[in-house]
């Protein structure tokens, strides 16, 4: 059975509010998914906006390898005429290789939104259909809403689908437009439906509204269903549409379809990545097979388990998607956990049995305090080389001091960060400004450090997050604060915690300096 992964994160998934991609975005996207292997890529609408017309004139000057580019529009307007349709002309305009062209086949829809009849709308797909596939294109149809209007008007739903296919369609997409519909919906549909269309000539387009995508795509593929669309990620109108990083690994190891060669099934833990940085989202760190916690232990029974037998308690090997599995250190942590960590570090020689169950009290005391290790490796990896003294700090804190001035609350304010260290037995003092506390104090031991490390100018601050733990104590809460930060080869993240928000980014702060330096810099 040929399956064909047509994918629409550059027209469906850009429409997931908060989502905007520059032309840029769009041709690196498609270079990746072309790499990766998907047969189709939906481009943009055709004649919709600049953008999305700059796009198809761009792609068709790049090499791709193994993917068809398509354009996505509607069938023609209402009483129109099909020859001087503009979204029409702008579908043949793209160049395209494939056309997707969308129309209604919810009688309700037909007359609710479009303002026409019934009859008038199977024309429009009829002559739309049919003057495209007659100019050598390979034309895709969408059933939109296609699932809600079978269940109030079967005979016209399937009409509209008979009309396309018969008109010249070369797939026929069922589309769950509201994503209203769950895994037994799309079953019962798809038995009436093959009995007009053979399956091989239909497709399947969910969103995640049931937060059921994949699967009833899935049961969409168990009827025999071999056109699959969805979006990297699941991004999407509202709650997004089919994952299809989740279903090709679904397909792969689930059932057997091998899609995507094994080395390209590597590489979906970085093009989901890439992806999520592209439209400029941080990774969804639970996401199924490729999220950085898809296989990470936490609970210490797990954790000891999972150190005598690896797949006790994952579903496969992380590694056949590009993945890692990880044992975090935190308040559940047991004994396990940190051994763990500790010969991830190759420094479990220097612990013994008591080094370790102090260790591990600690670990748990400073969470209890707000602290949290789960994600600040870095933090951690140093108050485990500190416990035993294996790593001398590049500096210390002799005091800091952050000033605050504003006289016109609706202009920016402007905060002055004096710091005062001692290095290699050399005190030293700076004072910055900048237009926060963070941004001050971050720039004031940068310019105090790299009089003495200057290759920590490689060290940038890519993310600032604050979380107050304990909320019942209001003014008089916990802040726990996460900083990310990268050089040109890798990104740590560190973490501190204090009921004063500038001490808590000031433990996040220099524990990320001292990591990179303890790594980077010789005694």
């Amino acid at each position: 059975m040929n399956i064909e992964l047509y994918d629409t994160t550059l027209r469906d998934g850009a429409q997931q509010s908060g989502i905007s991609l520059s032309l840029k975005d769009k041709i690196n996207i498609t270079l990746k998914l072309d790499e990766l292997g998907i047969d189709t890529i939906e481009g943009g609408y055709a004649g919709s906006n600049p953008k999305d017309d700059e796009y198809f004139r761009v792609i068709q000057k790049e090499y791709i390898k193994n993917s068809k580019i398509s354009a996505f529009g509607s069938t023609r307007k209402p009483d129109e005429n099909i020859e001087s349709d503009i979204i029409v002309n702008a579908l043949l305009g793209s160049e395209a290789e494939v056309l997707t062209v969308v129309g209604k086949s919810s009688s309700k829809q037909v007359l609710k939104v479009l303002e026409t009849s019934l009859d008038e709308n199977l024309k429009m797909i009829e002559e739309t259909i049919n003057f495209l596939s007659k100019r050598d294109r390979r034309v895709i149809y969408d059933a939109e809403h296609f699932f809600d209007g079978f269940y109030t008007d079967k005979n016209y739903a399937i009409k509209t689908l008979i009309t396309a296919y018969e008109s010249g369609a070369d797939i026929v997409t069922l589309c769950d437009t509201n994503g209203g519909m769950i895994p037994e919906d799309i079953e019962k549909v798809l038995v009436e439906v093959k009995k007009h269309i053979d399956p091989s000539k239909l497709g399947i387009h969910c969103h995640n509204d049931t937060d059921t995508a994949v699967a009833c795509t899935l049961s969409a593929f168990n009827e025999g269903v071999a056109h699959i669309q969805g979006t990297v990620n699941g991004y999407g109108e509202r709650c997004g549409n089919t994952n299809l990083i989740s279903l090709i690994a679904n397909l792969h190891f689930k059932k057997g379809i091998s899609l995507l060669s094994e080395e390209k099934m590597k590489s979906l833990t970085e093009v989901s990545n890439f992806v999520s940085d592209t439209v400029n989202r941080t990774p969804f760190p639970y996401a199924p097979y490729v999220g950085s916690m898809a296989f990470t232990h936490k609970g210490g029974m797990h954790a000891s388990a999972v150190n005598k037998y690896v797949d006790s308690y994952q579903h496969m090997d992380p590694e056949k998607v590009g993945n890692l599995s990880n044992i975090t250190v935190s308040e559940l942590a047991g004994r396990s956990n940190v051994i763990s960590r500790l010969k991830e570090l190759n420094i479990i020689d220097k612990f013994d049995n008591d080094d370790i169950k102090n260790v591990t009290s600690i670990i748990k005391d400073k969470e209890n305090n707000g602290f949290s290790y789960e994600v600040a490796s870095a933090s951690l990896e140093l108050l485990l080389k500190k416990e035993k003294r294996l790593i001398k700090s590049p500096f210390k804190l002799i005091e800091y001091d952050i000033r605050l001035k504003s006289a016109d609350l609706h202009k920016e304010n402007q905060c002055t960060a004096s710091i005062r260290l001692s290095i290699n037995k050399n005190e030293i003092e700076k004072t910055s400004i900048g237009n926060g506390p963070v941004a001050a104090l971050d720039k004031a031991l940068r310019e105090a450090l790299l009089k003495f490390y200057p290759s920590l100018d490689k060290v940038k601050l890519t993310d600032y997050k604050v979380r107050v733990v304990n909320e019942s104590e209001a003014t008089e809460s916990v802040v726990r604060v996460s900083i990310e930060s990268a050089d040109d080869k890798e990104v740590w993240t560190t973490v501190g915690a204090s009921t004063n928000i500038i001490e808590a980014s000031w433990m996040a702060l220099s524990d990320s300096m001292e990591w990179w330096l303890t790594r980077n810099i010789n005694d």
